[in-house]
């Protein structure tokens, strides 16, 4: 069953590519037409590309790993906050941190302050510190909850990358290529999809494209955490009657004995 269908795509102007002179010739596979100038972007390429990023993510997601999301620019940012966090997902939507994947042991340090600065602001060491100090430890864990808040629960390297733009956001695409972590993209007519692995041709500036195309994404992803949680249960309730089982043989084996004995 198709994650979305072409007039669901249609309807949030998926197809609206950039302007013809701004064109980038790599996409041309996922160009249907040009009208007044604008390339028109192939909606069932799009769909068969939907479906293919969906499935690899519901995979990841049901292997139990993380997939960060990447996604600074004003339009994108409410919606992929939104739509990340439904499925418990780590996302970046301020700036993008330099090194935030090949130095990512420096980010984790900048996010176990914060935690530090929480603990001792709750076991009272900081009471006796002056207004000035108190507002400057403030004003730094603010800073940081804005940039590292959303990545606080990434204890490792991410399996995946989701960027919307990967022209703008083309540090962390570069990041993640050199430490082969796959990246998944809504790409638009006028950016190079090389350095893309999952390759979603599609409107990356309008709030209703990408909200569909994250809808779609995100319901695989909440499909395969539902999944793990489901094997998971299994799991346990197989080692259960496992363990029932066990404690029934010895329990077996002395009846018989005494049967045997009254027998005798």
């Amino acid at each position: 069953m198709s994650r979305t269908n072409f007039d669901q795509l249609l309807q949030a102007g998926c197809h609206f590519g950039h302007l013809k002179r701004k064109w980038n010739p790599a996409m041309a596979p996922y160009i249907f037409m040009e009208r007044n100038g604008i390339h028109i972007i192939d909606l069932n390429k799009t769909v068969a590309k939907i479906d293919e990023a969906a499935e690899a993510l519901k995979g990841i997601a049901k292997s139990g790993k993380k997939v960060l999301f990447v996604a600074t620019k004003k339009q994108a940012k409410d919606v992929v906050a939104e739509k990340a966090a439904s499925v418990n997902m780590p996302y970046v939507i301020e700036r993008w941190p330099g090194g935030m994947l090949t130095n990512f042991p420096t980010i984790r340090k900048a996010v176990k302050k914060m935690a530090n600065i929480d603990k001792l602001m709750n076991d009272g060491t900081f009471s006796n510190l002056s207004k000035r100090e108190l507002l400057q430890i403030s004003r730094q864990r603010a800073k940081l909850e804005k940039n590292l808040g959303s990545i606080a629960d990434l204890t490792r390297l991410p399996s995946a990358l989701f960027v919307i733009d990967v022209m703008k956001e083309h540090i962390a695409v570069k990041e993640a290529n050199r430490l082969g972590i796959p990246v998944f993209a809504i790409v638009d007519t006028n950016s190079d999809p090389k350095n893309v692995d999952y390759i979603i041709p599609a409107n990356d500036d309008a709030k209703d494209s990408i909200e569909v195309i994250l809808s779609a994404v995100c319901g695989a992803i909440a499909e395969g955490l539902e999944e793990r949680k489901a094997e998971k249960a299994d799991e346990k309730a197989a080692a259960e009657q496992k363990e029932v089982a066990a404690d029934a043989k010895p329990k077996r084996a002395r009846k018989a004995a005494q049967a045997e004995a009254t027998a005798e």
